[in-house]
């Protein structure tokens, strides 16, 4: 497994921001979020979602668009794309 790269920017007493930069195949491992947070794409990120039972499904979030999911959220994501993709997380503390 090639596992994505996470780059922390900011931790302070209200967010926690880390940007990942996924290779193609490229994956963060299974994990569940802690925290309410925001994914601003910077590029197509081309994802594959493995969630808890086995289901798997793949979406695309074009760069410069957003999303939001609350707290418990687990899955492992995977770079779907033959590109390189980065997104921007922001935990909301």
């Amino acid at each position: 497994m090639t596992q994505a790269e996470a780059t922390q920017m900011i931790d302070d007493d209200r967010t926690r921001v880390t940007r990942f930069d996924f290779a193609p195949g490229a994956e963060t491992g299974w994990h569940r979020h802690g925290m309410d947070y925001v994914i601003v794409a910077i590029t197509d990120c081309h994802m594959r979602l493995e969630e808890p039972g086995g289901a798997v499904r793949e979406v695309v979030v074009p760069a410069g668009t957003s999303y939001a999911r609350d707290e418990g959220v687990e899955h492992n994501v995977t770079n779907a794309g033959d590109m390189a993709m980065s997104f921007v997380e922001v935990e909301l503390k």
